[in-house]
Order: C-alpha cells, then structure tokens, then sequence
C-alpha cells in the first residue's frame, strides 16, 4: 500500500500517545489521535485522565536527546518556558543507600518541570502537524476487526455519546496504565497475554511550595533515599525545583510506610526520612496546594511479542505495555525512545507483519533496561508483591545483581569515575552492563578517591543561603567541590 494510503489511530493523547502520533505521521498519510480529556487548553493545564502528572517527574537527559531528535529543539523551548536544567550529580545533594553522593562534574542532567508543562509542550508541537488530527473528549470503546487483524477502533463522544468507527491500518494503544487492551484482545476471542507484576505498594504524597525569598538564583535539588538493605519499608523524598519559582516535594513509602494526605503530617513525614534536610528546607516555605497523593505505581508489564496470536496492525506503547515504579524516572524515557524504535522500523516504508513484529521485538528490548532496573531493585522492599516469570527476579539472580550495585553504589559516593558510570546507567544513557568495562573495574581496584561526607553536600554558596534564611536548623557540610 501507497504510505499516503495508510491511517494510523493513536489512543491517548498524553506523552506516549503524541510521540508516536509525531512518528506516525512520517510514515502514514492521516494520524488520528484519540483521548477523552479536553486537550485544547490554551497552556499547561491539569488532565483529568493522567492524575499522576500532578506528582513529580524528571526527565532525564537520555530521554531529553531522543526527543530533541524527534522534536527538534525541544528542550530548549522547555528551558525557556521554566523548566530547570539539574545537572547529575553536580546540582543534586543526593543521600543515597549508601551516604552522601559528593557532587563531582556533570556525568548526565535531568529536565525538571511540571508534567503539565512537559505534555503540553509536546502537544503543541505535534498539533502543529496537519497530517495529525485529535479527537479529544473522544473514548475508545473496543477494537475492530478479527483475532488475526485489527482493522479500526470503536469511538464515542463524550459529550452525547454518539458512536463511530474508525478505520485504521494501525492502533496504537498509549493509554497508559488503564489500557483495556487485554479486555479487547478477549473479546476478540484471543487468548491473555502474559503479564507480569512487582508491586510495592509505594503511595506518593506530593506538595507544591514557593520557592523561598532567601534563595538567591540556583539551589540544588535534594533527594533522600531508603536504604533497601534495612528491612524496612523504603521512604524517600525529593525536592526539585520547577517553573514558575516552584518546589516540588515528592514523598514516598512502600507498603507499611506510606506517607498520609493530611497536610499537617506532610512535613513530619519528610523529617523522619533517614536524613531531616528536606522538612527542614521546606519547614519555613509557603505551601501552594495541599497534599495529593497517589498509589497507581507498581511495576506491570505485557509481553506481545511472545504471544502466538497476536493480531496484526495493534502495538502497545508507553505505559500501556510496561509502567514502572516512578521513583527511577523512567517511563518518559522509556517512551520516547519506543517512538524512535517504531520510527526507525516503519523508515523501511514497509508496515507489513514482518515489520510490525521487529518493532515489538525493538519495544521488547527498549522496556527490558528499565524493567529489570527497577524490578530487582523493588523485590527487596517487605511485602512486595510479585507475580513474574521473569528468572532475574529469582533471589540467587536478584541477590547477585544487588550485590554489584551496592558496591559500585558504595564507591560511586566516594569516586568520581564510578560515579559517571554509575549515573548513565540511572538515567538510561548507558546499559548495567557497561558498569563492568575495564575503566570502571580500574576504578573500583583502586578505591575512593574522596572521603566519606557526614552531611549534606552544600557549597559555600548555598550554605551562605541557609545563613540568611529564617530556618537555621539545616546542618552545614564541607564544601561540595568534587
């Protein structure tokens, strides 16, 4: 078929969705994006079928390239819209499992911005595209078509309710963690396909703040970190700075610590992290919003590309396919790069079943990194919930892989090379393997090259802020220079 022929049908307006509607729209002659919230705000504005966008989100500079690459000077226009560039680990005081991370030179960096801001951004740059068109306040109702082809979607309008059927030569569903994909393959008479599950039962309590008179121009981010070797429930929290002179403050606890929705308790919560900076920092600020706070957070993937029968003309994206713990950042990531498989994949001009079967193997591979990063990781959190055929997750294979990180955790804290190496990997930029190249292995033979830091790695500078603020409870440090 003439490309100009082929339609496509996106379902989910949100990141995902509109990436693939950007790549689609090299490859098909109309794109048709179709979600269920009003997505015609004039700026960033809350979504009512993507409440976890009022939680934090970073966007680490792997995922910041793909999609410069896709949207070509995007994160630019982010920057000048008020999204923070945090360099990693330079302008992150980090206490991680293992101590405080001195904050050598650059090795990656994160955007930091309400996610708001992120998918409006996005979407008005791929609206601008008159091959894409949106049908929003638009619900998807069911596939058409056969077990062996998908040929359409069935829509229906919010609004009144009126039905339509949407012919396409390719679905792609970006809905998230609420696909009803699986629902749909049923009806079509398919078999399930397989699922895997690593729930932690983390809940995330999420605060808005003013940023604080006494900061004068930049201050770090702050993140604390559980250490995952106690036993005990994993808490962490995070305080990154966002447009409009904003702090975000991220709370988390796994099952059995999990921070509450009262404001009241918001601060406490923070001051019985393993480290009190973030109540402290935040202890004489002006709150925005009150708490929110959200448990859709546990670690799920579908594998369509084992599936024996899966019909032609369907792909998963996004969080419809695999949806991860947010505390790793992630998913955005993950996102943007399945858009540049299936772009890279469809620039053959063919969309037959042998192409669409190595664009799954290609989002296979791109979700498997993270994936393994983030489960082997949670399976050490008590009373996680694990339903997985995956073998990595089987203690003698999890055990080994914990063994590995802690040591290159531990010495990264201490050694800058490790560090570089260590954080390529957090942010997706490089994969675990690449912790067991030679340079890394000289480094760690050689030891620490900086002593072990008792508090948080604040500059002159910035503990000159501190000096000035109303709070002087927050401990000074030696200098930061790495």
């Amino acid at each position: 078929m003439n490309p100009a022929e082929r339609r496509a049908v996106v379902l989910g307006g949100g990141l995902a969705g509109m990436l693939a509607a950007q790549v689609l729209a090299r490859h098909f002659g109309t794109v048709t994006v179709v979600d269920r919230d009003d997505l015609g705000a004039p700026g960033p504005q809350p979504r009512t079928g993507l409440p976890q966008a009022r939680h934090l989100h970073q966007l680490w500079s792997s995922g910041a390239r793909v999609l410069d690459t896709l949207l070509p000077g995007l994160t630019q226009q982010l920057l000048r819209a008020g999204a923070k560039r945090v360099s990693i680990p330079t302008g992150n005081a980090l206490f991680s499992a293992y101590g405080w991370q001195h904050r050598f030179p650059e090795a990656q960096f994160m955007l930091s911005a309400s996610r708001d801001l992120l998918d409006w951004t996005v979407r008005q740059r791929v609206r601008a595209d008159p091959r894409i068109v949106v049908r929003d306040r638009t619900q998807a109702d069911g596939l058409l078509g056969s077990a062996e082809t998908v040929t359409g979607v069935a829509v229906r309008s919010v609004a009144d309710g009126e039905t339509t059927e949407l012919a396409a030569d390719l679905v792609v569903d970006a809905t998230g963690r609420s696909s009803a994909t699986r629902r749909w393959l049923a009806e079509l008479g398919l078999r399930p396909v397989e699922e895997d599950l690593v729930d932690t039962g983390i809940t995330y309590a999420t605060r808005l703040f003013r940023v604080p008179e006494w900061v004068d121009g930049s201050f770090p981010g702050v993140s604390v970190q559980p250490d995952h070797r106690d036993g005990r429930p994993g808490q962490s929290g995070y305080l990154l700075p966002i447009e409009g002179d904003r702090w975000i403050v991220a709370l988390s606890g796994t099952r059995g610590g999990e921070p509450s929705a009262d404001d009241a308790s918001f601060t406490e919560f923070a001051g019985n992290l393993r480290h009190p900076i973030i109540a402290e920092l935040i202890g004489g600020a002006e709150p925005l919003t009150s708490v929110q706070r959200s448990r859709s957070t546990a670690n799920r993937r579908l594998y369509p590309e084992r599936a024996a029968d899966w019909p032609h003309g369907l792909l998963l994206l996004g969080d419809s396919m695999a949806s991860f713990n947010p505390s790793y950042g992630h998913g955005m990531v993950t996102a943007a790069r399945s858009a540049a498989v299936l772009d890279r994949e469809l620039s053959t001009g063919d969309a037959g079943p042998a192409t669409m079967r190595r664009v799954m193997r290609g989002l296979a591979d791109v979700v498997d990194e993270a994936w393994t990063f983030a489960t082997t990781q949670d399976i050490c959190y008590p009373n996680c919930r694990v339903r997985s055929g995956d073998d990595r997750l089987l203690p003698q294979q999890a055990n080994a892989r914990r063994e590995m990180t802690d040591a290159i955790g531990t010495a990264a804290a201490r050694q800058p090379e490790i560090a570089s190496a260590l954080f390529d990997v957090v942010t997706l930029a490089a994969p675990v393997s690449s912790l067991m190249e030679p340079r890394v292995l000289a480094a760690l033979r050689a030891g620490p090259t900086h002593p072990p830091l008792k508090a948080p790695p604040f500059t002159p500078e910035e503990l000159a802020m501190l000096r000035r603020s109303t709070r002087r409870t927050v401990r000074e440090s030696t200098p930061a220079a790495g």
